[in-house]
C-alpha cells in the first residue's frame, strides 16, 4: 500500500479569518478594573494547575484624582505615601459561577456582565476579608476565575466603593505576553467627616437665642444616592429655625434641592437633600455643607447635642453606631447654665435677713445706671426669704462658652452685677453693685453671701420727743432756774447792805 494521502491544500480566506478573529480575541484589551469588567485573553495560556490570590488595598478617596495605575500591580510606598489607609474594611469575595476562563468563551462571558448580573450567579457566601491598620487585606489559593468583590463591613460615616469584577488571572501588564495570577487591586472610599459646634456668647439668660452648627463633608463620589442630616435636640433645648447651606456659596433651594422637617413630638431636625440637591453637593466636592440650627435654653443645666450625617441610601436603614451607618459628630458641643444663689445675713451678728430685693445686670455700667436688668421667667427683681436666701435661675455659666472654659478677660466670660433695690427694714442699702459669677447649677449652693449693716451704721439718732432729749431738756431747765434763783438772790443781799 502507498502512503496515505496528504492534504496539500491551504487554508482558506474564511478559515485564515476566524483563526485571525480568535487571535484578535485572545489578545484583546482588558476592560477597566475601576469600571467593574474583566480582562480578555492574552495569546499566552493560562496554567489551569494554578491558583491565585488578591490583594486588597483599602485607601480613603484623595479630593482629586492620583491618575495612579490600576492595572492589577503593586504600587510603591512612593506612589501611596499621599494616600490615607483605611482599616477595618471587609470584603466579600464571590466566584462566579460559569464562567471558564481557560477558554475564549468564558472570557466573551465574563465581559458581558455587570456586577449586578455577576452577583445573581455568584457563589454563596464566599470568602471575607478585613483590612490590617496599613489597608490591606489578601486572599490566597483561589481558583482560577471571576470574582465579584463587594464592601460589606465598613465604618460609620463612609460611603464604600462600588462592587466590582476581577478576573484571576489577568493579562500582566509588563509587556502583555503572560499572565499574573497574583492581582492588586485599590477600591477607594469617601469618608464624609463632621462637626457639630455651638455659639452661646450672646445669650445670657434662658430663653436668649443659642446657635448651633453642624458642619458635615460631602462623599467624593458622583452620584450621591442618599444624603440625610438628622439634629435631635436636647429636652432643654426649645427649637426656632434652622437653614442650610454650602460653604463655596453654590446656591440651594429649600424645598427644591433639600428639605426640612422638624418633629415636635421628638424634638428632632431633619434634613434631606432631594435628588437635584445631590446632584448640586456632587458638583461640589470639596465644599462642605453647614446646617445651621437656632434654639433656646429652657432649664437649667448642661446641654450637649450632637447630630447624625447619612452619607448615602444605604446607611439610613442603619442604626447610629453600627458598622455602615450615619457619622455621629463628637458630642463637645455643650452650653451650661446655672443659677446665683444669694445669702444674706446681718453684718455683725450673721443672722440671716429676709426681705432684701436685688435685681441683676450684665454689665457693671447697667448697674450702675439701672439698666438692661435681666429678666428670668418674667421676673426681674428677686428677694431673700426667712433664711435670707433668694435664687436667681436661668443664666449661662460665666466660665463656659461656645462649647469651651473661658478663663476672666477672655471673650464670652460673663459676670453677673447684683444691685439691692430695697434693703430690709431697719438696714442700709448697699452702696454699689455687687460682681458675681454663675458656676453651678445647684440651687442649695450659696454662691455669694452679702452682708447688710443696720440703718446709719448702727449709730444712734436724736429723736425729738425721746427720753434722752427729755431729759437733756428738763436738766437745763434745772440750771436756768438754779441761774435765776443765784441772780435774785444775789440783788436782795446788795439792796439790804445799802
Amino acid at each position: 500500500m502507498g502512503e496515505p494521502e496528504r492534504n496539500t491544500m491551504k487554508p482558506s480566506k474564511v478559515g485564515r479569518g476566524l483563526v485571525a478573529s480568535l487571535a484578535a480575541l485572545a489578545s484583546a484589551g482588558m476592560l477597566a478594573l475601576g469600571a467593574g469588567g474583566a480582562y480578555a485573553a492574552n495569546t499566552a495560556n493560562i496554567d489551569p494547575s494554578k491558583t491565585g490570590s488578591l490583594t486588597i488595598h483599602k485607601y480613603e478617596k484623595p479630593a482629586t484624582p492620583t491618575n495612579l495605575p490600576n492595572d492589577g500591580t503593586a504600587l510603591t510606598p512612593a506612589q501611596t505615601a499621599a494616600l490615607k489607609p483605611m482599616a477595618g474594611v471587609t470584603f466579600t469575595v464571590q466566584k462566579v459561577n460559569n464562567i471558564d476562563l481557560t477558554t475564549n468563551a468564558g472570557w466573551t462571558a465574563a465581559a458581558a456582565l455587570t456586577p449586578a448580573q455577576a452577583a445573581a450567579q455568584a457563589a454563596s457566601p464566599g470568602s471575607t476579608t478585613t483590612t490590617d491598620a496599613t489597608g490591606t487585606a489578601s486572599l490566597g489559593n483561589l481558583p482560577l476565575g471571576l470574582y465579584l468583590v463587594t464592601e460589606t463591613g465598613y465604618p460609620a460615616g463612609v460611603t464604600p466603593a462600588a462592587p466590582f469584577l476581577v478576573t484571576l488571572p489577568m493579562t500582566d501588564p509588563t509587556g502583555a505576553n503572560s499572565w499574573k495570577y497574583d492581582v492588586n487591586v485599590y477600591p477607594k472610599n469617601a469618608v464624609t467627616t463632621a462637626t457639630k459646634t455651638v455659639s452661646d456668647t450672646s445669650a445670657i439668660k434662658l430663653g436668649d437665642n443659642i446657635q448651633w452648627t453642624i458642619t458635615s463633608d460631602i462623599p467624593n463620589v458622583n452620584p450621591i444616592d442618599g444624603y440625610r442630616i438628622v439634629d435631635k435636640l436636647d429636652p432643654k433645648l426649645t427649637y426656632a429655625n434652622s437653614s442650610v447651606a454650602l460653604s463655596n456659596g453654590a446656591t440651594l433651594t429649600l424645598n427644591t434641592d433639600y428639605t426640612i422637617t422638624f418633629d415636635a413630638t421628638t424634638n428632632t431636625l431633619t434634613v434631606d437633600f432631594t435628588a437635584s440637591g445631590r446632584a448640586i453637593l456632587a458638583a461640589n466636592p470639596t465644599a462642605k455643607v453647614r446646617v445651621t440650627v437656632n434654639t433656646a435654653v429652657n432649664t437649667v443645666g448642661e446641654v450637649t447635642n450632637t447630630a447624625l450625617i447619612y452619607p448615602n441610601a444605604a446607611s439610613f436603614a442603619i442604626a447610629p453606631g453600627q458598622p455602615g451607618g450615619p457619622l455621629v459628630t463628637p458630642p463637645v458641643s455643650t452650653t451650661k447654665w446655672g443659677s446665683i444663689v444669694l445669702h444674706k445675713k446681718d453684718s455683725q451678728s450673721a443672722a440671716a435677713l429676709a426681705g432684701a430685693t436685688f435685681s441683676v445686670y450684665p454689665t457693671q455700667a447697667d448697674a450702675v445706671a439701672g439698666t438692661n436688668p435681666i429678666t428670668v421667667g418674667g421676673a426681674s427683681s428677686w428677694t431673700t426669704d426667712a433664711t435670707g436666701n433668694l435664687v436667681i435661675s436661668g443664666l449661662r455659666y460665666s466660665n463656659y462658652a461656645n462649647g469651651a472654659a473661658v478663663a476672666p478677660g477672655q471673650p464670652g466670660y460673663q459676670s453677673y452685677w447684683l444691685v439691692e433695690t430695697k434693703a430690709p427694714a431697719g438696714y442700709t442699702l448697699l452702696a454699689q453693685p455687687v460682681e458675681t459669677t454663675v458656676t453651678s447649677n445647684d440651687p442649695s449652693t450659696v454662691t455669694v453671701t452679702i452682708d447688710n449693716v443696720r440703718q446709719n451704721a448702727g449709730f444712734q439718732l436724736p429723736l425729738t420727743g425721746g427720753a434722752g432729749t427729755w431729759a437733756l431738756t428738763a436738766g437745763g431747765v434745772l440750771v436756768l432756774a438754779g441761774a435765776g434763783l443765784f441772780m435774785v438772790t444775789g440783788r436782795r443781799k446788795r439792796n439790804e447792805a445799802k
